[in-house]
């Protein structure tokens, strides 16, 4: 298998903590593939029309995406682990995981419009995300001790890698301070193997 791949990227880090945790890391070839919302990677649009990261190629030459698809063809892949047989569990780990990659979804918007020039931002927008944000913070923290009492699943890896990206792109937040019960289940996610090997780095 071969995965559109940067170590940039919290969507392809879901994917790659995954793997490691099933045990399937080594079975995934990584290729560097840079996409931007402005200019469509002529490489990868064979295989995603989308020009969006993860994308997943499997032997026969198709191809899977986006992240979650990916994680779980993986799960399935190993044998299951990640994510919880049909039931109320398993909606409850989706749904911690839509709440983690709608996170994610709202920080790289977040950080497209503050890395503007401040002529150009929108403040109405600004002032959503961080609304957002804080609210999304606020039932983290509320949540945070029944997270840790779970078996580590899908949702976990979505909140775990959206909260691993405000410390690569949001330093100045410092989210942790008066989330004491996130921030320690956060700790643990971030001393987790796969969490470890899969760090995010700009290259």
């Amino acid at each position: 298998m071969t995965l559109h791949w940067s170590p940039r990227s919290p969507f392809v880090r879901k994917v790659m903590v995954a793997a490691y945790e099933l045990g399937l890391e080594d079975r995934i070839a990584r290729v560097r593939t840079v996409v931007r919302m402005g200019m469509p990677n002529q490489d990868l649009l064979p295989d995603n029309p989308l020009s969006k990261i993860p994308t997943l190629v499997l032997p026969d030459g198709s191809a899977i995406f986006d992240s979650l698809t990916i994680c779980e063809y993986l799960d399935n892949m190993a044998g299951g682990g990640l994510f919880p047989p049909a039931g109320p569990e398993r909606w409850a780990a989706l749904t911690r995981h839509a709440l983690g990659t709608g996170f994610l979804d709202l920080l790289i918007l977040w950080r497209n419009e503050r890395d503007k020039p401040a002529a150009q931002q929108t403040e109405e927008w600004l002032k959503s995300f961080a609304t957002k944000a804080e609210a999304t913070l606020a039932r983290l923290e509320k949540d945070a001790p029944a997270l840790a009492a779970l078996p580590f699943d899908i949702g976990h890896i979505g909140i775990g890698c959206a909260l691993s990206y405000l410390d690569f792109r949001f330093p100045d937040l410092g989210w942790r301070e008066g989330r004491p019960a996130l921030t320690a289940w956060h700790d643990t996610f971030r001393a987790r193997p796969s969490a470890q090997a899969t760090e995010a780095v700009d290259d």
